[in-house]
């Protein structure tokens, strides 16, 4: 699936972006055509995440995910369609995002919930180990098959996602019954959409984690703008272009590699705002670089901080949350990561069709530097979180209880 999405996403970018400077924009206006994707792959996402994680803690997981990839997979279909026929705009670009954005809104708590019902509570941070590296594997090949496939023939990249959703659909169909959380008959599902965003809330480790994660890469994220630096920057072309979205994904693929062998024991919060700090500035290094080797270089230390930031997160969230609140706090936490990245690519394309992409990628890396600072502050749990291992009275989540702010992780 990860192979078939980010083969997709790369080239709808590409596409925007050569659309928008043939037919006669300039970089900072065909800059805020990136933006305008990454927007409408948001906005569903926004709306419809209270909603997306009830449906993860009272539906079937496996069938929410076939449902999902099906619809990615028509999105595929369609795009591949409309390129093979030459009818592909930008308003059936913009129209697909949205459609992508409503999928993933769904998939997302879904599948994340579904992961701790499949491995015991002690081997989850090595099985997100894992899954993290088949996910960054697939984001190192996807890129290189879309930018290949795409000189080739503009059309075939999303044939071949089409073929890889319905792979994905099969592997899904082959997971077996997983136990569903019960579900309390006396509370009413708006009443447990806020009872999900409450536990996030009153727990500061997982509040102050998820935001970290959302400001950093919200402010620094410099994908989005992936296809002007390959055309007008580096001016690398396609295979360019998929060299700089492969890149991060050497980096995070190594760390997860590194800690499926080596999990992370000890410090974990300090340890994750260094590595925020260490993504803000390769970033900042990777904005006014005019070399392919350097950027290249930057991109790789820029995804192995995030994993190292991703792996504790994640681990801190699913071992710190209740099974049966998981879909609603993995929607709140798939809300800001979506808010990071679409709504992040949204920001720093219309902040470059301000001031410039370079700029534009600069501040933002700045931005996550000085973002790491005030949340040492604010959430002081994040640099005082020692271990992965929640204390019972969080797991229990009892209404008197109030979630100590020790022991937490970061990701």
């Amino acid at each position: 699936m990860t192979l078939a999405q980010y083969a997709m996403l790369l080239i709808i970018g590409w596409q925007t972006y050569n659309i928008a400077r043939d037919g006669g924009m300039t970089i900072p206006e065909a800059s805020g055509q990136l933006a305008l994707i990454g927007l409408f792959q948001f906005l569903p996402l926004f709306v419809l995440t209270p909603f997306t994680g009830l449906a993860a803690d009272r539906f079937d997981r496996r069938r929410l995910g076939q449902l999902t990839v099906s619809l990615q997979l028509a999105c595929a279909a369609a795009l591949g369609w409309f390129t093979w026929d030459g009818a592909i705009s930008l308003p059936i670009l913009f129209s697909i995002a949205v459609v992508l954005g409503v999928a993933r809104g769904f998939a997302g708590p879904a599948l994340s919930a579904l992961a701790p019902n499949l491995v015991p509570k002690a081997s989850l941070p090595t099985a997100i180990a894992l899954s993290s590296i088949a996910w960054q594997v697939g984001m190192i090949v996807g890129p290189a098959i879309g930018g290949m496939l795409y000189r080739l023939g503009p059309a075939l990249p999303y044939f071949a996602a089409t073929a890889l959703f319905s792979v994905s659909l099969i592997a899904l169909a082959l997971i077996g019954k997983v136990p569903q959380p019960a579900v309390r008959k006396d509370q009413r599902p708006i009443g447990a959409i806020v009872d999900g965003l409450s536990y996030v809330v009153r727990n500061k480790m997982v509040l102050g984690a998820i935001t970290l994660d959302l400001f950093a890469v919200f402010l620094a994220g410099a994908t989005a703008l992936f296809p002007v630096y390959a055309r007008d920057i580096l001016q690398s072309g396609e295979i360019g272009l998929s060299l700089l979205a492969a890149a991060p994904a050497v980096g995070a693929a190594t760390t997860a590699l590194y800690f499926s062998f080596r999990p992370l024991k000890t410090n974990v919060g300090p340890k994750m705002l260094w590595a925020v700090a260490l993504f803000g500035l390769a970033t900042v290094v990777f904005a006014f670089s005019t070399s392919m080797p350097l950027s290249l270089a930057m991109l790789v230390v820029v995804g192995a901080a995030d994993m190292f930031s991703v792996y504790i997160r994640q681990s801190l969230i699913q071992l710190h949350t209740p099974d049966e609140k998981r879909g609603r706090v993995s929607s709140v936490s798939l809300l800001t990561i979506s808010a990071s990245n679409e709504g992040g690519d949204a920001f720093s394309g219309f902040l470059a069709s301000a001031i410039g992409p370079v700029a534009a990628v600069a501040a933002g890396g700045i931005g996550a530097i000085v973002t790491v600072a005030a949340w040492s502050r604010i959430f002081p749990v994040l640099r005082t979180t020692k271990t992965f291992d929640p204390p019972q009275d969080v797991l229990e989540d009892t209404p008197k209880t109030t979630p100590p702010e020790a022991k937490h992780q970061e990701s």
